[in-house]
């Protein structure tokens, strides 16, 4: 009779058990309940403020060359700040500080515009932009000077490093078809008429018959 009977009151046991473990975990009230990670809450950025700033660091640059502003140079740019130039070589801060300070380079106008800035986060965000270099000269370490007039699109990535904006990352070109690049009645500057580069350091290694750097970062 066990053998036949057990099956029944294991199943009653079962069943007891199942259902009072589904009871307690419904009358858990002591259990706590599950809190926000306030880790993973979505930062604030004040995407207002770093464009502001950053747009104002680039629209400096035809103030630092015309002074010979070496100073900003070395704030904004970072000692480690990686260049890559239209023709694929790269540049870094030495060669910008030394042209700056010796005044190589000069022009009649220097604009910068058509700046876009993208805010990442809180420290890091891409800026890109448009350079309009009219009667723009660059003499080069053999005394030669080089005609580096024309117009140039660049973009610069920033990162905030103890609380302040530098300069990480710089990659620049030609414009080659300067009247399909501006907006309509827009005056046009001259094209290039050979690979320009944008900032100092390649300038330095450039021949007269080629055009080189135009806009080291402040």
């Amino acid at each position: 009779m066990r053998t036949k009977k057990f099956p029944g009151i294991f199943l009653s046991v079962f069943a007891l058990v199942v259902l009072s473990g589904c009871q307690r975990a419904g009358d858990d009230t002591n259990r706590a309940a599950p809190t926000a990670n306030t880790n993973s809450a979505r930062e604030t950025v004040d995407t207002a403020a770093i464009e502001s700033e950053l747009k104002r660091i680039e629209q400096d640059w035809p103030r630092v060359m015309k002074e010979k502003d070496a100073a900003a140079v070395q704030r904004v740019e970072a000692d480690d700040v990686m260049v890559i130039y239209p023709d694929g070589s790269i540049g870094g801060k030495a060669q910008d500080l030394k042209d700056i300070e010796s005044g190589a380079l000069s022009a009649d106008s220097w604009e910068v515009t058509d700046l876009n800035v993208t805010v990442l986060d809180n420290d890091s965000a891409v800026i890109s932009g448009r350079s309009v270099v009219k009667g723009g000269k660059y003499k080069t370490s053999d005394g030669k000077t080089v005609d580096i007039s024309g117009q140039y699109r660049f973009i610069d990535t920033f990162a905030r490093r103890n609380g302040e904006w530098k300069l990480v990352a710089s990659v620049s070109t030609p414009i080659r078809d300067v009247g399909a690049s501006t907006s309509p009645g827009a005056a046009a500057s001259p094209t290039p008429r050979t690979s320009p580069t944008v900032r100092p350091s390649t300038a330095a290694k450039a021949s007269p018959a080629t055009s080189p750097a135009v806009r080291p970062t402040p």
